[in-house]
């Protein structure tokens, strides 16, 4: 079963500045909750993602066992939007647009998943039990750091 994932968040800033803190694979570690592992394992050119570049990362998303994860930039419109692709990795399916509309006094930031988990009815089950709080977790956490960072909101991380 496919499953997906819509968020919204409004963060005050520059479409430009706002771009280059995305579009820079390394900020994902910011982003991302410490307990999940997250490392960006990718040697890569300090300048903004392209189209058809490979991103290798590790995480730990249960009970601390790594996983390599592998993603492909899919596409890319500068300023407005990307789409990144697993590869390889924990999912059978990962597609992650990322959508950026200036609004205001920042930057409208979109995030669609769609994914789908191995393994027929035990992926089901594992959805249900663990996949998809874990996953809300991750986006929620998200939302705080943007807003802290982006929106100076002092709140709880």
């Amino acid at each position: 079963m496919i499953y997906s994932i819509y968020r919204e968040q409004h963060v005050k800033g520059d479409i430009e500045s706002i771009w280059a803190f995305f579009s820079s694979p390394h900020n994902l570690e910011e982003i991302t909750p410490k307990d999940m592992a997250f490392v960006v394992k990718s040697e890569m050119e300090d300048r903004s993602i392209y189209k058809d570049q490979i991103i290798d990362y590790t995480v730990s998303p249960i009970f601390g066992i790594p996983l390599k994860w592998r993603t492909r930039i899919t596409d890319v419109v500068p300023l407005q939007r990307f789409i990144d692709f697993q590869e390889s990795g924990p999912y059978k399916l990962w597609e992650h647009t990322h959508t950026f509309t200036p609004e205001g006094d920042g930057v409208l930031i979109t995030d669609h998943v769609r994914y789908e988990l191995p393994f027929g009815p035990l992926g089901t089950l594992a959805h249900q039990l663990f996949v998809k709080k874990k996953l809300k977790n991750i986006f929620d956490y998200r939302h705080r750091v943007l807003d802290k960072k982006f929106n100076h909101n002092t709140v709880q991380l």
